[in-house]
């Protein structure tokens, strides 16, 4: 077991926080958690000790927002998403980590200045050309498997298929609960990153998961469908300024 000083625990404590918030709805933050546990318990390891968290955070989610879900979207996205989890399994070991960042970094930046230029010009049509989800979903696959950053790209998704702040949250909830325990046995048999070691650290941190969940669900509660949308742009923008830093 890795020696936390009190800094480095409260970093990992703060970012399961932030899991949980996420996992309640607030999301665009991403960045920021990987971030967090990246500094504490390194890049690679960081994944490994994520995974039960972020299954924590989804069983809860599918649960509370069980009435609001898009399976029409999970059934289009979910086959892009196992391909693009499958080739950050085994092609994105070669990926230089600066590269990977800065082109992620970029891709995200460009999508939201394309959502904000349409929200501005206010045309409601939504993306219907299957490259848009295909594009997406292999994108944010790749990304959860090397870094668990999809949530920037299925933001961009759900924000162009203009959802509602309850059925957003409850399909990115389901999506995401399917495409994380995809990805366990990948992390146990060829990352070798989810072990008994790592899961000690996860239960550490289950906690302060929950308090965030529990905190994520009033703040969401008191935000409007058209301040969410606004909040998410702004959150993902964070994000992908905030991967150019890593």
């Amino acid at each position: 077991m890795i020696e936390l000083t009190v800094f480095e625990f409260t970093i990992a404590a703060f970012s399961a926080l932030l899991l949980g918030m996420t996992k309640a709805g607030i999301k665009g933050i991403d960045a920021l958690i990987v971030t967090g546990f990246a500094l504490v318990y390194g890049a690679k390891s960081s994944t490994g000790i994520l995974m039960p968290l972020l299954i924590v955070g989804d069983l809860f989610a599918i649960t509370y927002y069980k009435r609001h879900v898009n399976w029409k979207s999970i059934v289009t996205l979910i086959p892009w998403m196992i391909l693009g989890v499958l080739i950050g399994a085994f092609g994105g070991k070669s990926i230089p980590d600066n590269l990977f960042t800065y082109g992620m970094a970029a891709i995200i930046l460009f999508s939201v200045v394309m959502m904000y230029y349409w929200d501005t010009k206010k045309d409601n049509a939504v993306p219907t050309h299957v490259s848009f989800a295909a594009s997406m979903g292999v994108l944010a696959g790749v990304s959860t498997m090397v870094g668990n950053l999809a949530g920037a790209f299925s933001n961009i998704y759900f924000l162009a298929m203009r959802f509602q702040k309850n059925d957003f949250i409850g399909t990115a909830a389901w999506l995401f609960f399917f495409t994380n325990l995809f990805k366990v046995p990948l992390h146990i048999f060829s990352w070798e990153t989810l072990n008994e070691r790592s899961i000690l650290y996860s239960i550490q941190l289950v906690p302060f998961v929950l308090v965030g969940l529990v905190i994520g669900v009033v703040l969401v509660k008191r935000i409007k469908n058209d301040s969410y949308r606004k909040l998410i742009l702004l959150f993902t923008a964070l994000g992908g300024v905030l991967l150019l830093f890593r």
